[in-house]
């Protein structure tokens, strides 16, 4: 096996402590970035659309009067609100681990095993609905944290069905 050539690295300690902290600092930051959804955005767990992965994330967007539609970078695609025959809302709380262990590793120390205690909440929307042809399609969507209120709100007036909730845990947080 080869080894990195001092020039590289650096004959003295610190520098190579120096470039451990580097490459801690930049591996943790990739960690966090990929830590959560953002709180505005939406992602496509899965469902019926087709041309669109799993895990595509993007934005929903409920400004027009008769159809929801989620924005990405390989599309638009649509819900129309009179053909949905169904809403449910659900949420997966999970501890922070991976960011924690990132983030602890390279400033915080002990300092951040608080941050093991706390919950980040998933929110998830799963949408069902007749399309032109009769046929029944779905969709599930993780929500952001200041997207969801709303998008809730707006699929239940202009659909006219009820939001169905997975607990009383999730209507709570909700707020209904």
């Amino acid at each position: 096996m080869e080894s990195i050539p001092s020039s590289l690295v650096g004959s003295q300690p610190e520098t190579r402590r120096s470039l451990l902290l580097k490459t801690c600092a930049l591996f943790s930051v990739g960690l966090l970035s990929h830590a959560g959804l953002g709180k505005r955005k939406a992602e496509y767990v899965g469902g019926t659309w087709e041309g669109l992965k799993e895990g595509t994330e993007g934005s929903l967007s409920t400004d027009h009067p008769e159809k929801a539609t989620f924005l990405t970078k390989a599309g638009a695609f649509e819900i129309p609100y009179g053909q949905i025959t169904d809403l449910e809302y659900g949420q997966k709380a999970g501890r922070r681990v991976g960011a924690t262990i990132a983030l602890g590793v390279t400033t915080l120390g002990v300092g951040a095993l608080p941050m093991l205690f706390s919950k980040k909440r998933k929110h998830y929307l799963s949408v069902g609905w007749k399309n032109g042809t009769g046929q029944a399609e779905g969709v599930v969507l993780e929500l952001g944290k200041d997207v969801t209120r709303p998008v809730l709100k707006v699929f239940e007036v202009r659909s006219g069905k009820k939001v169905e909730y997975e607990s009383e845990e999730a209507k709570k947080h909700v707020g209904n």
